[in-house]
């Protein structure tokens, strides 16, 4: 567990984040421009967007969370933010994203969302590097009244992140490598996600 006192963002920081709803939003209004989200474009990464929306969507209509996840995220004592690092363009936050977001949900007013966007607060983001790596998505725990860290998580699953690294090591070309990393996550229907962040949310209790 983190040992800083000193709150992770500042209330004014926290505020220029966005709910889920905006978060969508900011993304679908960036798409009618044939833009992404961030300072880096490319008709590339305008795909992954579009992609990544029919993603979430799908995500957000069928995701179904574990009985012992929902029933340990209603018992939540404490009320926490969840701040959560993300891009529009990133595959690996469309199936994550939506399952934070119905974690959530469930808490009944415990858990509130914030979605910052990594490349307009790298300050914050290179807090949180994964081997060395702006790998998002990043969820970080925060107390809500200090906005101090409880925990943090991501950026993807660990069997996830073990065949991404594995991948890279392979030197595939990167439309092979995408296809594989989504067709782990459809066949994974959100259960390792939901399974670590099932352990996370005991450990808060």
């Amino acid at each position: 567990m983190p040992t800083t006192t000193a709150p992770v963002l500042t209330a004014e920081q926290l505020a220029t984040g966005y709910s889920y709803a905006a978060y969508r939003q900011l993304i679908d209004e960036a798409l009618e421009q044939d833009r992404t989200t961030g300072p880096t474009q490319s008709e590339e990464l305008t795909k992954y967007t579009r992609l990544n929306v029919q993603r979430m969507s799908r995500i957000d209509k069928t995701v179904q969370l574990l009985p012992e996840l929902r029933e340990a995220v209603a018992s939540l004592q404490n009320r926490y933010v969840w701040a959560v690092i993300t891009e529009g363009w990133c595959g690996d936050a469309a199936q994550i994203v939506p399952v934070l977001e119905a974690v959530a949900q469930a808490s009944g007013g415990k858990i509130e969302t914030r979605y910052l966007l990594r490349d307009e607060n790298l300050g914050l983001m290179d807090r949180y590097l994964t081997n060395g790596g702006r790998s998002i998505p990043k969820l970080v725990v925060l107390n809500a009244d200090a906005l101090t860290e409880v925990t943090n998580w991501g950026p993807r699953p660990a069997a996830a992140q073990e065949m991404f690294m594995r991948l890279k090591a392979e030197g595939l070309s990167h439309d092979e490598f995408v296809t594989q990393v989504h067709g782990w996550y459809a066949k994974d229907k959100t259960q390792s996600t939901q399974q670590e962040l099932l352990q996370l949310v005991q450990a808060l209790s």
